[in-house]
């Protein structure tokens, strides 16, 4: 299939500027609604790179996620809130963004054009074949991600993507190339809007199913979080009198003790174990 741009096409709505709030809104409604359909179809793909990733992790292996721009922004993003959600060290996901944190609140000019800054940067993360690089962008021409891609898989390291384009440039590099074809942004070439919102979803799908695989994550509940807040002691707690039938005050000592839910309730179970 020949390489189609579809994410800058023209708008399927004409005349923004006259249209009323309600009317603004509704619009953008209606695009999003089609956005989980288009992820439910790049799911095989999705499963694919996971089943490749899980078993390297396991090994001692790290995902790296590279992208420009609100791609960039993205995969920032859900690196960072892996550590507070499953108890992880920020080593474990890692997201580079082109311009580096810099480009995090500030448009960095020409940053994603240089096509050996990212495996500069790879390299500067001493990665190695049990890694994982995904390339996130929208447009998958970004030079940027496309040149990380392409040294990763030239040293035989497991490459994968996310564009929002058919058979783009982005692909050619990446052993899993997910296609998420959401169409045409609401404001022509806006890729913060359907494209964002669909990479987000996959990138969760991603390091979400990643982290219950390696075990981060018993029955529903996140027992390795983070104890940064009093919400997510409380959360803890509960989880501690559920899983081991104490009141509340001792689940609160035990939990606060150990640091984890899961460390308490190891503890106190090695303990009663030993009595």
């Amino acid at each position: 299939m020949a390489f189609q741009k579809i994410s800058e096409e023209p708008s399927l709505y004409n005349n923004l500027d006259k249209k009323s709030i309600h009317e603004l809104i509704v619009d953008i409604n209606t695009e999003d609604k089609k956005i989980a359909a288009v992820v439910e179809k790049a799911i095989p793909q999705i499963e694919k790179l996971v089943s490749l990733i899980v078993p390297r992790m396991k090994k001692g292996g790290r995902i790296f996620y590279m992208g420009a721009g609100t791609s960039g922004r993205l995969g920032v993003l859900d690196a960072s809130e892996i550590p507070p959600t499953f108890g992880v060290p920020p080593t474990l996901i890692i997201g580079l963004i082109a311009g580096g944190d810099f480009a995090l609140r500030n448009a960095v000019e020409d940053a994603e054009d240089d096509t050996k800054r990212g495996w500069d940067e790879l390299q500067e993360h001493h990665i190695n074949t049990k890694d994982t690089v995904i390339g996130i962008a929208a447009s998958g021409t970004t030079p940027y991600v496309i040149g990380a891609l392409h040294e990763a898989r030239a040293h035989g390291i497991l490459t994968g993507c996310i564009t929002s384009n058919p058979s783009a440039p982005m692909e050619d590099e990446a052993d899993v190339p997910i296609e998420m074809i959401v169409g045409p942004e609401f404001v022509t070439g806006s890729s913060r809007m359907k494209s964002g919102t669909g990479q987000k979803m996959i990138l969760n799908m991603i390091s979400t199913t990643v982290m219950i695989k390696l075990g981060r994550v018993k029955g529903n509940q996140m027992i390795n979080m983070q104890l940064t807040n009093q919400k997510l002691v409380d959360r803890g707690t509960k989880m501690i009198v559920e899983e081991l039938g104490l009141d509340y005050d001792h689940a609160r000592r035990i939990l606060l003790m150990y640091g984890s839910v899961k460390k308490a309730i190891d503890a106190y179970r090695k303990d009663e174990e030993n009595e």
